[in-house]
Parts: C-alpha cells; sequence; structure tokens
C-alpha cells in the first residue's frame, strides 16, 4: 500500500512510504531503520470492542487513523525518513535518543497554531480520549526542536543518504560518491535558478505588457 497525496489539482505525488504488515512489535532499531527506507511496519490486529476509545498497544486503528494521513504530508514523511536515517549504523544509546524524539513527535506531539494547541502525534490523533486529555490544561508541555544539524553529530564514521530513484540507501564514505552527490546538487541548484529566473520574467512582462496580461490573467 502507497501512501499518495494531491499536491496539485491535476495530479498525484506520491511520499514514497509503504506500509509493511508485521506480526508484532519490533526493536526501537529495526522500526527506524524501516524509515530509513520509507517503510512503516503497521500491525494488524485491532483492539477489543469494550475498549474502542483506547488502546495500550498500537492497532491497526492506530496506523489508518494515526499515522497514515500524516505520511501523505511530504514535510512530515521527510522528518520520518531522517529520523530513519540517523540511527542507521548508531549506538545503542543514540537509538534510545531518536526512539525517544519520535516518541514526543510522531507519537504524541503538540504544536502551537496561532498560539492554538494542535495534537498532530499519531498517538492522540487515533485515540479519542487520549485526544481530550492532551488539549486540555492539565497537561505540561515541553518544547523540542528537532534539525538536521544534530543528527549531524551522530558519532559515526560514514554518513548516509537515501536514493529516490533506486530505493537505496548510499553509504557516504568515499570520495568518488561525495563528488557524485556535488553534481547531483549543483544540477539541482542551476534548475532552482532557471526555474526563478523564468518565473521573475513572467512576472515582468506580466507588469508592463497589456498583451501579457491577457494571456496569463490578471
Amino acid at each position: 500500500m502507497n501512501v499518495r497525496t494531491n499536491r496539485r489539482q491535476t495530479g498525484e505525488d506520491c511520499t514514497g512510504f509503504t506500509l509493511r504488515p508485521v506480526a508484532g512489535l519490533l526493536s526501537s532499531r529495526d522500526f527506524l531503520a524501516g524509515l530509513a527506507f520509507r517503510v512503516f511496519h503497521s500491525t494488524q490486529y485491532i483492539r477489543h470492542h469494550s475498549a474502542p476509545k483506547y488502546t495500550p498497544e498500537p492497532d491497526i486503528c492506530h496506523e489508518l487513523l494515526g499515522h497514515v494521513p500524516l505520511f501523505a504530508d511530504l514535510e512530515f514523511a521527510q522528518f520520518s525518513q531522517e529520523i530513519g536515517l540517523a540511527s542507521l549504523g548508531a549506538s545503542d544509546e543514540v537509538i534510545k535518543q531518536l526512539a525517544t524524539l519520535y516518541w514526543f513527535t510522531i507519537e504524541f506531539g503538540i504544536c502551537l497554531q496561532n498560539e492554538e494547541k494542535k495534537a498532530y502525534g499519531a498517538g492522540l490523533l487515533s485515540s479519542f480520549g487520549e485526544l481530550q486529555y492532551s488539549l486540555s490544561d492539565k497537561v505540561r508541555l515541553g518544547h523540542r526542536s528537532p534539525s538536521r544539524s544534530w543528527a549531524a553529530t551522530i558519532p559515526r564514521s560514514f554518513q548516509v543518504r537515501y536514493n529516490a530513484y533506486t530505493q537505496r540507501i548510499e553509504v557516504l564514505d568515499r570520495v568518488s560518491e561525495l563528488q557524485r552527490m556535488v553534481r547531483e546538487i549543483k544540477g539541482e541548484q542551476c534548475r532552482l535558478v532557471d526555474g526563478v529566473i523564468a518565473k521573475t520574467w513572467c512576472e515582468y512582462f506580466k507588469e508592463k505588457s497589456p498583451r501579457w496580461r491577457t494571456l496569463w490573467g490578471k
């Protein structure tokens, strides 16, 4: 099952995340490693009908109502994958830190939007009781600002990147790999500059030429 989201009215864009069923809970290292490959391991059982509002362990309602909609957001999907990439080759202590970060953001995260609390953690979105409680005044909120710069401080002798074309993890431990990555970045920069220039010229002609205003609309 691939997670897709409509970014434009004319088509679909895929975040690349795939759900993969598992029979039970995985270790933190194995679960986070899956995120690096844009794979989310999903449980298959469903909570008991006697307690529909809450389950002590993740079930299929939690996965589909909490996680899947968020993986349809490109920035959120990228953030999830960054946590997974940071876990590859990391020590047990770093794995614990990444699992804690995952717990207080992707699972039970709350953010402020226009000074109003909004829940985005999957554990909150999939539990009516937890959601109500988390947005009440009884909860003491902590502040976390995860950044890619912190991941760069993880002690390991290599760096990794995900190649979306091959759907593989590339280990950046050789000069040739780094040089190839630099060429790719330069190519992306050229396309970005060309796009900015084209947009600027279009706006200029729309402003100066009545004919262009007619063609492009007011």
